[in-house]
């Protein structure tokens, strides 16, 4: 039977940690006043109450058999009367009224327990009322946004109807056009769809004869109207509204003359954030229709209202989203504080045989707010209705799909398969090792060509899987220390990766790789032409199962990494989340597989190999400029999201300092790089110039930004003040790794004389270092995060809401 501690520490929500009920605090405290009391009665200083002949060692928390007992009764007669005495105090305190204070105890254990039990008690009742409030004002707020949304597809949705019968009038063979949805505030199943149907596009409204058009603009005018009436009437405008400007709230004086187009309200407009470039379009798209406009309205801005309209349901969907799961949270932290307060009762009952102290605590519990208030259940049910009626057409099913996600179940299949695969990767490798040997292929005499070929390819599907291994132990090691990864890259928990799917991926893409290796040496020995185009083969394999798409092998990983190195290749134009700079961190270690890339897609997509020798693709003057722009490529990416974030964060100058330790790191490179083109001494002094100030550069980034260390005022000698391993001396280690695998560069300067063979050998030892640099940095990267985010409690994601109040003079 697993112990209540250890179910209820694996049970807190991490984020909310410092909230919950200090379980092993009180249990230590329990603790001491069963020793202090043992030590008290072999002393005979206190003597406790007769016990019935039948309690045992487990029955009304007696001590059991014991030389003691004829000592204890002999003693209980002479304490008679001082039970008698306490008896008729303890009556005498129940005819008064229960204010729900605490028996006073004499021993110091005691009192100290019922003070840190009371503090305890005031800290999780001043944080649940806290979060319920705030929860609750997040649901009115919610509500009052749905209405409004509600009524403004409802005006649009009449006009449609209104333009439909009009043009029902011209032509008697269309249908009759559908009756307008009720002034409820209820909006359609179909997440609008139909609602949204009668806006026509630009194309569909620039149709038709003049007097037409003519038509369209006046109604679009009174759409508008309707909407901005509609608007002001419940108090509220959509964010992002230029329209209160003093052209508007003069009544619309000035409306003929020219600068007041600018000023007019005249459309509806929803604030949608520019995270992307289509984003960025749309906005810019709805400026020039501003501009544009005449009397008030144009056509083209019903487009503009459709996009932005689905644009705030979405929010207001995800919104709510939140909202329960905020309160699933909420629910579950009152539970268990509940039953730890239960749980430790009983342990304090049954050791200090107080019952009257623990009754009235049992009774304050009760009556605290997070135990008897009901208002977070009303507000989930409630929750549950909306969703179900206005985004999910009353399916139970469907709404609790979104509401409450369901978790992937484990399987041990995926434990057998990582095991099969790996035992068969081990296998192959070892097949090819024997098969390269007897072939001499990697010797000096050896098929240079062949060798060439061969350490581009493996290097490059090495290096990923390597990769990916790490990033599965990164996955193992945060689950075990409760860092909510899933959250701080905000993941969905029902298709985020596990280490077991982390560890499948590599195992699989490194016994695949092996296994063409071997085939592609088997038929190089029988003599079969074009035996070197099986790599290749390989590589277009690889490629179509990353775009592949087909529901296998992870397709929402897949489109996920695909989709987060879109935004880094684009990084000016997309908003910088947490997965888009940690990707973009992982990139700047893995600069040696961007060139394995270059080299393999030259050999084989260029069509060179057949008429000239491998060399072609590394002495070319345009292969080394191309190298040379791969090598600071990911810090150039980097940095350009370091500024935007600059931009975004209120000019937040820790992001232009940060941008600059990317632009050092591209010095850095550019002088290495022209130290190997003309090694003199000049530039030697150059790159251990560039190299070290770059190095200095990342070590203090390091260990102070992203990691948190190295603060003199912390209880944590140069650490900071929460850890997360309880070891404190893992982190020195991993201080003292970091700077070594940092000074890897002075490689470079050194003139090591080897073989092809062993130089190739060292400069892949060197890529999986610092992979593995990176993979190490990774942990204590995330667990930097997560303490800084669970000193603010939070523990849902912040969704920004389509509408605002008024700005009032």
């Amino acid at each position: 039977m697993v112990k209540f501690s250890r179910e209820y520490e694996a049970s807190i929500i991490p984020e909310w940690k410092a909230a919950f009920v200090d379980y092993k605090r009180l249990k230590k405290l329990i603790k001491k006043i069963k020793v202090s009391r043992r030590d008290a009665l072999a002393a005979g200083d206190i003597l406790p109450p007769p016990s019935p002949p039948y309690a045992g060692k487990e029955g009304g928390g007696g001590y059991g058999f014991s030389i003691l007992d004829p000592v204890r009764a002999v003693a209980a007669r002479f304490s008679a009367r001082q039970l008698h005495l306490h008896a008729a105090s303890a009556s005498e305190d129940e005819e008064c009224p229960d204010t729900g204070e605490l028996v006073r105890s004499t021993d110091k254990h005691e009192r100290e327990f019922l003070e840190r039990a009371d503090e305890e008690l005031e800290k999780v009742n001043a944080f649940y009322t806290g979060q319920e409030a705030e929860l609750l004002a997040r649901g009115e707020a919610l509500l009052e946004q749905l209405r409004i949304l509600a009524d403004v597809k409802r005006i649009l949705a009449d006009h449609a109807a209104s333009r439909r019968a009009r043009g029902l009038g011209r032509s008697r063979s269309m249908p009759p056009p559908p009756p307008s949805s009720p002034p409820s505030p209820s909006v359609n199943g179909s997440s609008g769809r139909y609602l949204l149907s009668g806006l026509a596009s630009p194309q569909s409204m620039s149709d038709g004869s003049l007097e037409l058009q003519q038509a369209q603009v006046s109604e679009g005018a009174a759409v508008a109207d309707e909407v901005m009436a509609a608007l002001e009437r419940n108090g509220v405008s959509f964010v992002g509204l230029a329209g209160k400007t003093k052209g508007a709230k003069d009544g619309g004086k000035g409306r003929g003359g020219g600068g007041a187009l600018l000023q007019m309200p005249a459309t509806v407009r929803i604030d949608i954030p520019a995270t992307s470039p289509g984003r960025a379009a749309l906005k810019v798209w709805e400026e020039l229709v501003n501009v544009l406009r005449k009397d008030g309205a144009d056509p083209a801005a019903a487009f503009v209202h459709r996009k932005k309209i689905q644009h705030a349901e979405k929010n207001i969907r995800d919104a709510f989203m939140a909202l329960y799961r905020g309160l699933e949270l909420l629910k579950k932290f009152s539970s268990l504080n509940v039953k730890a307060f239960t749980k430790i009762l009983k342990k304090f009952v049954k050791v200090s045989e107080q019952q009257r102290g623990t009754d009235l605590f049992s009774e304050k519990v009760k009556r605290s707010p997070f135990s008897s208030s009901d208002k977070v259940l009303q507000l989930a049910d409630e929750v549950e209705c909306i969703f179900m009626k206005h985004f999910t057409g009353n399916d139970r099913k469907v709404a609790m799909k979104y509401l409450k996600p369901q978790q992937p179940r484990n399987t041990h299949m995926i434990t057998f398969l990582v095991g099969l695969f790996t035992g068969t990767f081990v296998s192959l490798f070892i097949i090819y090792a024997i098969l390269a040997h007897v072939s001499g292929i990697f010797t000096s005499t050896g098929n240079t060509a062949y060798m060439e070929i061969v350490y581009h390819v493996f290097s490059m599907f090495a290096l990923i899987s390597l990769h990916i291994f790490l990033y599965g132990c990164n996955l193992f090691m945060w689950k075990s220390t409760r860092i909510n990864h899933n959250f701080i890259f905000d993941f969905s928990s029902n298709t985020a990766l596990t280490h077991r799917d982390a560890f499948l991926m590599s195992a699989s893409i490194m016994c695949t790789v092996v296994a063409a290796l071997v085939i592609n040496l088997f038929l190089k020995n029988a003599g079969v032409a074009y035996a070197n185009a099986l790599p290749g083969a390989l590589l277009l394999l690889s490629t179509g199962v990353l775009f592949c798409p087909f529901d296998i092998f992870y397709r929402s990983t897949r489109y996920c990494f695909m989709r987060v190195m879109r935004n880094i290749i684009f990084s000016p134009f997309y908003k910088v989340l947490m997965a888009d700079f940690f990707m973009a961190d992982q990139l700047t270690s893995q600069i040696p597989l961007l060139r394995h890339m270059e080299f393999t897609a030259c050999y084989f997509m260029a069509g060179s190999f057949r008429t000239h020798p491998y060399e072609t693709c590394t002495s070319g003057q345009q292969y080394k400029h191309l190298a040379y722009v791969i090598s600071f490529l990911p810090y150039f990416w980097r940095a350009l999201q370091c500024l935007r974030r600059y931009l975004e964060e209120g000019h937040d100058i820790n992001q232009l300092a940060n941008a600059g330790k990317y632009v050092s790191a591209m010095v850095a490179a550019a002088v290495r790089f022209k130290y190997a083109a003309t090694p003199t001494p000049f530039w030697v002094w150059m790159v251990i110039i560039s190299s070290s100030g770059a190095t200095i550069y990342q070590l203090y980034w390091d260990f102070v930004k992203d990691w948190g260390f190295l603060n003199p005022k912390s209880k944590n000698k140069w650490l900071r003040n929460e850890l997360i391993l309880k070891n404190k001396s893992i982190y020195y280690v991993s201080m003292m790794l970091n700077l070594a695998l940092r000074l890897a560069w002075t490689e470079s300067v050194m003139k090591i004389h080897m073989g092809k063979v062993e130089s190739r050998l060292l400069d892949f030892s060197l890529a999986s270092l610092e992979i593995i640099r990176r993979g190490h940095w990774n942990f204590y990267r995330l667990e930097n995060e997560h303490l800084n985010n669970v000193g603010k409690f939070r523990a849902v994601k912040t969704v920004p809401l389509p509408f605002r109040e008024l700005e009032t003079d």
